[in-house]
């Protein structure tokens, strides 16, 4: 990718490298205007797209996503609408994600327990077939990412932060075992997952456990310790499980259940 088109401007810093691929990956043409509008709304609420970051010019992002140019302008004028994206005219200007963005209303896909158990269930079989890959195949470079992914989460003394270094923590972790498809189920849980954190509150000490855990992931992986890294893993998921089941209120977003 050309690096000089994701250049900043003021107070417009670059989308990170290391997620390039993820969020600027071809779409399929049966649904690419729908998975357009996903792909980089999801990336502004991970905050793989960073507030503030301009996005590729029109002409490469198509180029990059594999769809026409008509199809795009519809994608990023939905999220220019739903308030994700803002744009800038004259010398400078382009597409930017909007400073701050702005804070979802609960998501009411995971109002219930029944929706809220399924997408952790599959956070489960997702995360747990990664971090079984990526202990055999963690390259040096990603082993340095994580690293210092656990670093900003204990540098975190706000849980906006600290959650988009944890989610990218997650993805890193994909991205660990070479196979796009993993990576791109892995972002979609991580989205999912943010709907439902969004519901609860963060405290302090389970945040410092939680990142505890991801600390002793990173030299499980350096070890290439398969069946440590899944224990460890498993032992992470579960934790969170408990949280949400704890925290969250009895009625999230007005639903019943």
């Amino acid at each position: 990718m050309n690096r000089a088109s994701l250049e900043s401007v003021g107070r417009s810093p670059p989308v990170q490298p290391p997620f390039e691929n993820v969020v600027f990956a071809p779409v399929y043409a049966q649904t690419a205007f729908e998975e357009t509008v996903e792909r980089l709304g999801t990336a502004v609420k991970l905050g793989l797209l960073a507030p503030g970051a301009r996005l590729p010019p029109e002409r490469d992002l198509a180029e990059q996503l594999e769809i026409s140019r008509s199809t795009l302008r519809l994608a990023l004028g939905t999220l220019v609408e739903s308030g994700y994206l803002t744009v800038r005219r004259g010398r400078g200007g382009g597409t930017f994600v909007v400073d701050p963005i702005p804070r979802a209303a609960p998501d009411p896909r995971y109002a219930t327990p029944a929706a809220r158990r399924s997408a952790l269930d599959l956070r489960v079989a997702v995360e747990i077939g990664a971090v079984a890959l990526a202990a055999e195949r963690a390259q040096p470079a990603h082993l340095r990412r994580l690293s210092a992914l656990v670093e900003d989460m204990d540098r975190s003394r706000e849980f906006s932060s600290y959650r988009v270094a944890d989610a990218r923590f997650h993805i890193v972790v994909a991205e660990a075992t070479g196979v796009p498809a993993v990576i791109a189920s892995m972002t979609s849980v991580q989205a999912a997952m943010d709907a439902i954190i969004a519901m609860i509150a963060h405290p302090q000490h389970v945040l410092a456990r939680s990142n505890d855990q991801h600390r002793q992931l990173v030299a499980a992986l350096r070890r290439g310790d398969t069946a440590r890294c899944v224990r460890i893993m498993r032992t992470h998921l579960a934790g969170t499980e408990h949280i949400i089941e704890a925290l969250i209120p009895a009625n999230p977003g007005g639903a019943d259940g």
